[in-house]
């Protein structure tokens, strides 16, 4: 495996941001590895900390579904909004660019994103087009174009039903001035790819009704997307199995089946 591990800079940008890439080897033994997907994923919690839980865990089994993954360990509080998405914006051009050498397909590139970090995910589906984006990062715009995103339990309103913290946390002294930015349901545009979102109904953290939300806004664009809401679990499952549960309240069979229906979905992008 080409595990290698990556300073990601952009204005405003922690000295901890940084890109962890999970690439397995190229053989000419395994010959279709040479143009595999790639996922990038963002962890969750709430812009104030990346939870490991969320993080190599997510990569790792994707790795044993024909994906190549990395993970993004984006800047959080007091490093306010755009730093992040701008994070996401160079990780994408990298893989792009330099993941072709270990076998990444350039024309599949999907960001994964759980809780904050799914409110990250889906603002950079949103936003990724906008001018501000490729020209802070200098590079051009199609080598940041997201080929679908994968929104697991994410925070995506501003306004009822929001987690307020997170919102908070991003936006620090402009919260007033571009809460209504961050209600990424209103700007979805023909540019936000193609998603799949799942939830739980029992979510008591970030409800149920932020991925409602966003479903609907994609339902209303005719973007293509897959939903799944679950009855049971709270927030912040991950993989919903032994490797990621907090207690034996995180371990819900039928919820850990949303990794294999999301790989599946992505590979029909």
């Amino acid at each position: 495996m080409f595990h290698e591990t990556i300073p990601i800079r952009v204005p405003g940008s922690a000295d901890y941001a940084r890109l962890d890439t999970y690439f397995t080897d190229l053989s000419p033994e395994m010959p279709r590895q040479d143009r595999l997907p790639t996922v990038l994923v963002c962890p969750g919690g709430g812009y104030t900390f990346t939870s490991a839980r969320e993080a190599e865990p997510i990569a790792l089994r994707f790795l044993t579904m024909g994906f190549r993954a990395a993970v993004l360990w984006y800047s959080v509080a007091p490093a306010v909004f755009p730093t992040a998405l701008l994070e996401v914006a160079r990780s994408v051009a990298y893989i792009r660019t330099e993941g072709v050498r270990h076998g990444c397909d350039p024309e599949k590139v999907f960001t994964v994103g759980f809780s904050a970090g799914g409110h990250l995910a889906a603002s950079y589906g949103d936003f990724w087009a906008e001018p501000f984006v490729a020209e802070t990062v200098g590079v051009e715009k199609e080598l940041l174009r997201p080929s679908g995103q994968v929104l697991c339990y994410p925070v995506i309103t501003s306004g009822e039903f929001a987690h307020h913290d997170s919102i908070l946390k991003l936006l620090g002294d402009s919260y007033e001035e571009k809460r209504a930015m961050m209600s990424l349901e209103d700007h979805v545009t023909k540019d936000t790819p193609p998603t799949f979102l799942w939830h739980t109904e029992a979510d008591e953290l970030v409800p149920v009704e932020n991925s409602l939300r966003m479903a609907a806004a994609l339902r209303e664009k005719h973007i293509r997307f897959e939903l799944h809401i679950y009855p049971d679990g709270g927030h912040g499952l991950a993989l919903a199995n032994d490797i990621t549960a907090w207690d034996e309240n995180g371990k819900i069979a039928r919820v850990a089946r949303w990794i294999e229906d999301a790989g599946a979905f992505l590979k029909t992008l």
